[in-house]
């Protein structure tokens, strides 16, 4: 029977620990994006008040007002949406490009 000696113990207890402290870790990363995830959601439409809620056009999201139906887009989805009709030739590639 092999026996355990003082310092396997004490690297096990670390391992033990070190596992806990991740866990934590990422815990309250779970929960900071939970928070974020809920904090997105509660984004108002400039124009009417209503929620704006996350839509795909093309592989990029968008958020669209439920009420009004506003679309409202960040700079870097403007500029994959004019980037992507520019290739299509679409008068709004060709006004944003």
């Amino acid at each position: 029977m092999s026996q355990i000696t003082l310092e396997d113990r004490a690297h096990a207890l670390e391992n033990e620990y070190f596992l806990r402290q991740e866990r934590k870790l990422v815990q309250k990363l779970k929960e900071k994006l939970e928070a974020e995830k809920a904090e997105a959601s509660k984004l108002e439409c400039p124009k009417c008040h209503g929620k704006l809620v996350e839509s795909t056009f093309e592989n990029i999201v968008i958020e669209v007002c439920n009420n009004c139906h506003g679309v409202w887009l960040d700079v870097e989805e403007l500029e994959q949406i004019a980037h992507h009709e520019q290739h299509h030739g679409s008068w709004f590639g060709r006004w944003f490009g």
